[in-house]
C-alpha cells in the first residue's frame, strides 16, 4: 500500500470513532439532561402540593379564630408571589434556581410564622381539620427536601458527565451546559439562638 492510502485510512478511523464516540457521548447527555427535567419536574409537583394546601390550611384559620389578618395576607402574597417563578428545566441556572428557592422561601418564612401564631389559640390546633392540613404540610416540607436532594444528586450526576473528557468537547458543540444546584438559604451555616 502506498504511503497517502495509508494515512488516509488513519484520518478515516479517526474521524469514524469520533463520531461514534460522539454519537454515544450526545446519546448519554440527552438521557441525563431528560433526567434533570424529570426530577425537576418532581421538585415543582411536591412545591406544588404544598401551594394546594395553603389555601385550605389559610380558610381554616379564618374560619376557626378571630386571627391576625396581617398573617394571612402576608402567606396568600407569598404564594401568589411563588406562583409567578417559572423555570424552564433547560435553564436551570444558579441564579434562576436561587430566584426560585427565594420564592419558595418566602412562603415557607410565611407558613411558619402563621403556624408559630396558631400556637396562641388552643380552640384553632384543636380542630381537626387543621391538624390534620398541618400533618399534610409538614409531611410536603419533608418531601420537598427528598426531592430537593434527589434533584441535587441527579444535576451532580450530569453535571459530572458534561464536564469530562472528552464529553465536555461534545457538550460544547451540542449546547449541553452544566445545570445549578439547590443550596441552603443564606444564612443557614449559622445556628439559630434560642433564649429561655
Amino acid at each position: 500500500m502506498k504511503k497517502g492510502t495509508i494515512i488516509l485510512l488513519g484520518v478515516l478511523a479517526v474521524v469514524l470513532l469520533l463520531v461514534f464516540n460522539g454519537c454515544g457521548s450526545y446519546n448519554n447527555m440527552v438521557t441525563k439532561q431528560e433526567n434533570v427535567s424529570k426530577a425537576w419536574g418532581q421538585v415543582e409537583n411536591v412545591y406544588q402540593r404544598r401551594m394546594d394546601l395553603i389555601p385550605n390550611l389559610v380558610n381554616t384559620v379564618k374560619g376557626a379564630a378571630n386571627f391576625e389578618s396581617s398573617t394571612l395576607e402576608k402567606v396568600i402574597a407569598a404564594r401568589a408571589s411563588a406562583t409567578q417563578v417559572k423555570i424552564d428545566p433547560d435553564k436551570l441556572t444558579p441564579e434562576n434556581i436561587e430566584k426560585y428557592q427565594a420564592a419558595q422561601g418566602q412562603i415557607s418564612q410565611a407558613l411558619g410564622k402563621l403556624l408559630m401564631i396558631t400556637e396562641n389559640y388552643p380552640q384553632l390546633r384543636a380542630t381537626e381539620s387543621f391538624r390534620d392540613l398541618q400533618s399534610q404540610l409538614e409531611g410536603t416540607e419533608n418531601r420537598i427536601t427528598v426531592e430537593r436532594q434527589k434533584f441535587n444528586e441527579i444535576v451532580q450526576d450530569y453535571n459530572s458527565y458534561v464536564r469530562k473528557f472528552p464529553q465536555v468537547i461534545y457538550a460544547g458543540w451540542f449546547g449541553f451546559e452544566k445545570k445549578g444546584y439547590f443550596e441552603a438559604d443564606k444564612g443557614a451555616e449559622k445556628a439559630p439562638e434560642v433564649k429561655f
